[in-house]
């Protein structure tokens, strides 16, 4: 099921994957630690800021949409955002 913000985390994860080519690259060619280490946290926070945008863009959408439907499905989402939120 695709929500409107997927076309951004698809942004986001897009652009983490460029970066990540460039850190291979930098390890390859020898670059200092430092900038390599520096990328990397680049990397790390585009990939935790678009997991936290799928989680609550799950939370927002499918979850309310469960809840709203009936009391067995509530209470299956809401275990269900008990499980996921354990991942942010």
């Amino acid at each position: 099921m695709r929500h409107k913000s997927h076309p951004e985390i698809l942004k986001r994860l897009r652009r983490a994957n460029g970066h990540l080519r460039t850190i291979i690259n930098m390890i390859e060619n020898g670059e200092a630690c430092l900038e390599i280490s520096q990328q990397l946290e680049a990397v790390e926070k585009a990939i935790l800021n678009a997991k936290k945008a799928l989680i609550h863009d799950h939370i927002d959408h499918c979850l309310q949409q469960s809840v709203r439907a009936s009391t067995q499905k509530g209470r299956a989402a809401l275990s269900e955002l008990r499980t996921i939120t354990k991942y942010l």
